[in-house]
């Protein structure tokens, strides 16, 4: 328990806090963004065909019929183009996450796109389908992202071009 307790003031200290915040950011990023486009992946069939090993759809045509089941009050038209939407989503914000590009935006439309992801499956196939499937973990990862400072982004280019502001200050003085 005394490592807990050390974690816990590590914490408590505003100097030694950020590497410990840059490491969650880095972390969340990267999980974040890999589920995002592992997901992709999976839709567009480069994980397989479908239910082989973990994969889930393997062709667009199954990730339309999910799409239809967690959104069944859409017209058939607007499934096809719901569908294609949150694929484009998602796939933008886990390249954005995994390159550190407008990470707090990024984060807090991920966390957008992870709570509709949870409440429609829990509405529309069971609540234990997005608990699960820790979706509702991974929103409140997003979120809390999208709250962490922006110098805490570590190998980003958010947080690259901070630092270059920062600099400009310093010299314009």
């Amino acid at each position: 328990m005394s490592w807990l307790r050390n974690a816990h003031r590590q914490l408590e200290h505003a100097p030694r806090r950020e590497p410990l915040w840059a490491t969650a950011t880095v972390f969340a990023r990267l999980t974040l963004s890999s589920g995002f486009l592992s997901a992709v992946a999976d839709r567009l069939g480069l994980w397989g065909p479908a239910h082989t090993g973990s994969v889930t759809w393997g062709d667009f045509e199954s990730f339309i019929a999910y799409t239809q089941k967690l959104a069944p009050y859409l017209p058939d038209g607007l499934v096809d183009v719901t569908a294609w939407a949150v694929t484009v989503a998602e796939l933008v914000v886990g390249l954005t996450l995994l390159a550190g590009v407008a990470v707090r935006w990024s984060a807090w439309a991920a966390t957008g796109l992870l709570l509709v992801f949870a409440l429609s499956m829990g509405v529309f196939v069971s609540w234990e389908a997005p608990l699960n499937a820790s979706v509702f973990a991974a929103c409140a990862a997003a979120a809390l992202l999208g709250l962490s400072p922006v110098r805490t982004f570590a190998f980003s280019l958010d947080r690259l071009s901070i630092g270059r502001r920062e600099a400009q200050q310093i010299e314009s003085r």
